[in-house]
């Protein structure tokens, strides 16, 4: 079978945990379009919010040099990206509640400007706009996903690959997540990847080490997913784990039902929705 980006199945850390947590919501948040605007639907909540906005700011400091990052305070940085789910646009359903959020990613950036750590050094940028490259060419299978950020280590000429956590929960040690950057960051630019690390921005001034996962089995538990969600395409079965509907895909199915309401689109040109009843202040880590 001829490689085809275009007619790829292009898989990610967020799409394979939506996948294994349940086909049905994986259908929902990567593969179904409203009929009547053809754009993808996306369902918006406070703790999105705030990793997007605290993601977006550390990640711009990434493109500049080292003696430049803080020349703009990251609190006004944090400012100007609020606007952008002020309100309903962040799932907020009160002032209270949007008010709480804003001032977590505060304490967040305040945190990382008073204990830079990485971020006051040297950074490689990967020059893909969204890294990527072929998992299987044969399969037509790509492995794509943006890495939060990459530490230089200028004495062995290698990386760290970091990634920033503002959810109050630790990573699941069964997590896909550093497999997928591991392979991510050894195939999308030329040094070894020496250390891996989580920031838990709300509770840590310093990163968490984790161990590095061997790069064969990373590749062959990546590999099997991702065969699963392409053996799921073609056939275009997409069962819910729990058969009736569960927590991953039920929020979804409000939107196809009427249980939500269209706030906006994203950058993506993604139809942006919050749900009606969202009375619930879920607390959980983002993925981004």
């Amino acid at each position: 079978m001829s490689s085809d980006k275009y007619s790829a199945v292009w898989v990610s850390h967020t799409s394979i945990s939506d996948f294994l947590q349940c086909p049905r919501a994986y259908y929902l948040k990567h593969v179904y379009k409203d009929p009547s605007t053809n754009h993808k639907i996306k369902l918006m909540s406070p703790p999105l919010a705030l990793g997007q906005v605290v993601h977006e700011v550390i990640e711009s400091l990434s493109i500049l040099p080292v003696d430049k990052r803080f020349d703009v305070p990251l609190i006004q940085k944090f400012e100007q990206a609020w606007k952008k789910v002020k309100g309903p646009l962040g799932g907020f359903n009160n002032a209270e509640t949007e008010q709480r959020y804003n001032a977590r990613g505060m304490e967040m950036l305040k945190r990382v400007s008073n204990n830079p750590g990485p971020i006051a050094r040297q950074a490689v940028k990967i020059k893909m706009d969204l890294p990527n490259y072929w998992l299987s060419e044969e399969e037509n299978i790509i492995l794509c996903g943006k890495i939060d950020w990459l530490e230089y280590l200028p004495v062995t000429d290698g990386v760290n690959i970091i990634d920033f956590k503002t959810g109050k929960n630790d990573e699941d040690g069964d997590s896909l997540q550093l497999p997928i950057y591991l392979l991510l960051v050894s195939n999308t630019q030329k040094r070894k990847v020496e250390k891996a690390s989580y920031w838990y921005l709300e509770r840590s001034d310093d990163l968490t080490d984790c161990p590095l996962p061997n790069m064969e089995d990373a590749n062959k538990r990546v590999l099997d997913i991702a065969r699963k969600i392409k053996l799921a395409r073609t056939l275009e079965k997409f069962a819910c784990t729990q058969g009736g509907g569960c927590n991953y895909c039920r929020p979804y199915e409000a939107i196809l039902t009427g249980g939500a309401t269209l706030v906006g689109a994203d950058e993506y040109n993604a139809d942006v929705y919050i749900l009606n009843d969202s009375t619930k202040d879920l607390d959980t880590s983002v993925i981004l």
